[in-house]
């Protein structure tokens, strides 16, 4: 599949799966989970064809691994980031002692004085690495990484999580858990 047509599916599926899955008339399942049949007959019906090949393909090669088959391929997910009510059935796991969040420069002050905040969605998003907190923050304009000193926030009884696709949720940051990290981006 070329990198056009599996960038529109990944997004028609995030929008739906995340979003607005009572759109295509969708309703999710405690998990997020909702079949891949029934996805597939839903996209078809809204004028978006996509065959089970094109779908296996997204979930195995999307660089970020939004979606998840459960271990009999059957149902399908979105990872994290949903706005939609509903369990993803997480369990909480204990994070490394630092974790990174990018935003562009223009969300600092406020960050710096709200601390990171959810938003519309479900949990505040925190990588591992450096290097996609920085792809993150690229998507918002001219990059920040903030870094989350984690150790301290679960020593305060914070909770945390990881998605499958290994990205860390957190209810919110406050301020006084982060550091502006100096960047060159």
């Amino acid at each position: 599949m070329d990198k056009a047509r599996q960038t529109k599916i990944s997004r028609y599926l995030s929008k739906h799966l995340r979003h607005t899955p009572e759109h295509l008339g969708l309703t999710l399942a405690p998990g997020g989970w909702v079949g891949a049949d029934e996805l597939l007959s839903a996209c078809a019906a809204h004028q978006f064809p996509l065959t089970r090949t094109e779908l296996e393909d997204i979930v195995a090669t999307s660089d970020k691994q939004r979606f998840s088959f459960d271990e009999t391929k059957t149902r399908i997910r979105a990872n994290q980031g949903h706005s939609t009510e509903v369990d993803l059935q997480l369990e909480p796991q204990i994070p490394p002692d630092v974790l990174y969040h990018g935003t562009g420069e223009q969300s600092v002050p406020a960050i710096l004085q709200s601390g990171l905040l959810k938003m519309s969605r479900h949990h505040v998003h925190l990588t591992e690495d450096v290097e996609t907190a920085q792809k993150v923050g690229m998507r918002h304009g001219r990059p920040v990484i903030l870094k989350v000193d984690t150790a301290l926030m679960q020593q305060a009884g914070f909770t945390f999580y990881c998605s499958d696709n290994g990205v860390w949720l957190v209810d919110e940051v406050p301020p006084r858990y982060l550091i502006v990290l100096e960047t060159d981006g």
